[in-house]
């Protein structure tokens, strides 16, 4: 046998025709191989050795049959050619403005695709064809050379397209497309261009020529975009033309009604002017200003009678030539004075002189201050001229402003149109200057030719040989071992068994019901595995359910564990340790250290870090936890117990709760929580049973169960 038992706790009970469960010795009938057996490595090792010739053998056969299989096979040469996209013109073409950007930008990997589904288009393919005349090749076109009795027999079984219904070129193209292949290389912008042939110098030749095949459509297709470009450009230019006539021709009407004639500075006539009118009246007040102050000035002089000195005053060619004189008499004056006396007629003559030319200079400093005060009027009266003709150039400014808006609009619309057409004109410039040079270079170059390969790339002998050896070795092996399996099946169905499930590690003694006991228990349970189906038959009110025992050590762990196996085998189940008093199903737990009950109410764990697994079930357990010193009836009181059943009962088919000795039990707390209540008891007849069961019925449990349990299910036995 392939298979061995593994150590297992007790997971369901087979089914008896009474109605008082018994737990005690299995039974001694061969039980049927649990499902949860564990293969054994070693037995099946040696039942592969002792049938290694069916595995051998064919083996070999398909070994001997793939070598002459790949030396029969036409073998097949691949060669390959590498096209670099870079995807920008040549920089002496380009415009002026794109000329600094002379490296090429990143290309996507849609661009790429693009390019490789041009290497892969119907149009280059035809052309490579008809330029190498591949239609005349026999590998290409199999009618040329016939049908093979294979290729007939597959037609025929309409595994293969018939060729007769194809046309000579459908044929080519598809023999052509299904040894051309071309894909990018990654991170890069080389697209790679791969042909397979039997004959290893086509396959390099037809990958050069789908390579310069590519290189021309680009080509053609840049020209072609130029002949375009070139033609509607020139069919835009001419709009264009007419529309700057009209734009400029509307500004200048606008301009000459508005008169709004444009000056020097590239000003408006009446900006100039009122610019220049404002300018002289800033002098005239200028002027006024230093008259009048010139004026006063030269009056207070006089009027204090010092000496005349101003500017205007001395400057004058009569009062130049009266001071001279004055000078000259003064001179005289002195002299004389020296030899005369005061009263000498030529000393009065001499003062009479000076102070006749000191009159004349007065009378004409007054008259320097009259021209001056004439001047300070004629600069008013400008003044004034010209602050009447800039008020007036003012208010007739206010009035074309909203004139020249519109004719800035129109200028602006003039412009607009000039630059487009200034740059449709250069555009159409290049356009034709590179129609005149006759070719644009195409966006990508080859970077690797081709080269014949001496290597074929199918078949691969060596790997396809081993490859077919072991595939064969692996299906024959897995024939023999289903082969084995199937008989072991067959073996273990035909011995006699006693239950429907796998045997336990503890089976049932057979009773006989009696009449009282029937009553007693409502129900006609006769084992765990009826009490399960009749759990599950009852709906919502069989997913909870409570067992309780007469006393300790009567087996009460033994029987919630077992029972909530039977139910894990086709629902969630979970199952609670509530015997505080002497808990006991942390043994089962995968992890028994972890936090339970007790640690759930003191609120230092959660509900999700008390759920653990059962070593040998699917079902969950919830452990006691660690007790210590705290009060079990106040524990399973608690508000949080409550709320921990309703949340399981919500998560969990069913929920199963081991609630230790009934005297023990905190019976009418849990009778709250739970329907069904399954009293295990050591002898019926005791008193002590009844005094259990009455305990229950009082708490208030609906259905009451009881489950005779022998004197093997102690602790130890457990």
């Amino acid at each position: 046998m392939w298979f061995r038992r593994k150590a297992q706790a007790p997971s369901a009970v087979e089914a008896v025709p009474a109605q008082r469960l018994r737990v005690g010795k299995p039974p001694s009938a061969r039980p049927a191989e649990p499902a949860d057996a564990e293969l054994d490595v070693h037995a099946l090792g040696g039942t592969l050795w002792r049938r290694k010739r069916a595995i051998l053998v064919p083996a070999f056969i398909v070994t001997l049959l793939t070598a002459a299989a790949v030396q029969i096979i036409t073998p097949q040469y691949k060669s390959s050619a590498s096209i670099l996209f870079e995807g920008k013109e040549n920089v002496f073409l380009r415009p002026e403005a794109e000329k600094t950007n002379a490296e090429p930008g990143p290309a996507d990997i849609e661009t790429l695709s693009s390019q490789v589904q041009l290497i892969l288009s119907r149009g280059l393919a035809v052309d490579v064809i008809r330029k190498l005349k591949l239609n005349e090749l026999p590998e290409f076109d199999p009618m040329l050379g016939g049908m093979s009795p294979l290729k007939y027999a597959l037609v025929a079984a309409g595994i293969a397209r018939d060729p007769l219904r194809m046309s000579a070129e459908e044929r080519v193209l598809e023999a052509y497309n299904a040894r051309l292949a071309a894909f990018p290389l990654e991170r890069s912008r080389v697209l790679t261009i791969e042909f397979g042939s039997s004959d290893p110098k086509l396959a390099a030749r037809i990958a050069n020529a789908v390579a310069e095949g590519y290189l021309a459509f680009e080509q053609s297709a840049k020209q072609d975009q130029t002949k375009a470009a070139g033609q509607w450009l020139a069919s835009e230019i001419e709009k264009l033309r007419k529309r700057v006539a009209e734009s400029e021709a509307k500004a200048e009407e606008f301009r000459g009604k508005a008169n709004l004639f444009v000056g020097t500075n590239n000003t408006t006539l009446s900006n100039q002017q009122l610019g220049e009118f404002n300018s002289q009246l800033g002098l005239a007040r200028a002027q006024k200003a230093d008259a009048e102050t010139r004026a006063r000035l030269i009056r207070e002089m006089l009027r204090r009678g010092d000496p005349v000195e101003a500017f205007d005053v001395v400057n004058s060619e009569l009062i130049r030539r009266l001071s001279e004189q004055r000078v000259t008499l003064r001179a005289q004056l002195a002299e004389q004075s020296s030899t005369l006396l005061d009263g000498h007629p030529r000393i009065k003559e001499l003062k009479a002189q000076i102070a006749d030319l000191d009159a004349q200079i007065r009378t004409e400093a007054e008259k320097v201050v009259r021209s001056l005060e004439n001047d300070a009027k004629i600069a008013g009266a400008r003044v004034e001229a010209l602050g009447a003709n800039l008020d007036q150039m003012k208010r007739q400014a206010a009035v074309t402003n909203e004139q020249d808006v519109q004719l800035r609009a129109l200028d602006r619309e003039a412009k607009a149109q000039r630059d487009l057409l200034e740059s449709y004109l250069a555009k159409y410039r290049e356009a034709t200057a590179r129609e005149s040079i006759g070719s644009a270079p195409p966006d990508a170059r080859i970077i690797s030719r081709a080269m014949v390969s001496n290597t074929p790339y199918f078949p691969k002998k060596l790997p396809t040989i081993l490859v077919a050896m072991l595939a064969t070795m692996v299906v024959c092996a897995g024939f023999v071992t289903t082969g084995e399996l199937m008989r072991h099946s067959s073996a273990a169905a035909a011995l006699p068994m006693r239950a429907t499930s796998p045997a336990p590690a503890w089976g049932l003694a057979d009773a006989r019901p009696s009449a009282a006991n029937a009553r007693s228990l409502g129900v006609p349970f006769s084992a765990i595995e009826d009490l399960a189906q009749s759990l599950r038959a009852a709906g919502e009110g069989g997913r909870r359910v409570a067992v309780f025992g007469v006393s300790r050590h009567t087996g009460t762990t033994l029987t919630a564990a077992t029972l909530a196996r039977a139910l894990g085998r086709g629902a969630r189940v979970v199952l609670i340790d509530l015997a505080l008093e002497a808990p006991g199903l942390a043994a089962m737990s995968a992890e028994p250290h972890a936090p339970g009950v007790a640690e759930v109410v003191r609120g230092t764990a959660s509900f999700a870090d008390a759920i653990t697994r059962d070593k040998l079930s699917r079902i969950h357990l919830v452990g006691a936890g660690q007790i210590g010193d705290a009060d079990v009836t106040a524990i399973v009181a608690s508000e949080r117990v409550g709320t921990m059943m309703e949340a399981l009962a919500r998560n969990y088919e069913h929920v199963v709760i081991d609630a230790g000795a009934a005297p023990e039990a905190a019976s009418e707390r849990l009778s709250r929580i739970v329907r069904h209540a399954v009293l295990v008891v050591g002898d019926e007849a005791a008193p002590a049973t009844a005094t259990a069961r009455e305990r229950l019925a009082a708490s208030g449990f609906g259905e009451i169960v009881l489950i005779e349990a022998t004197a093997s299910a102690t602790p130890a036995a457990a």
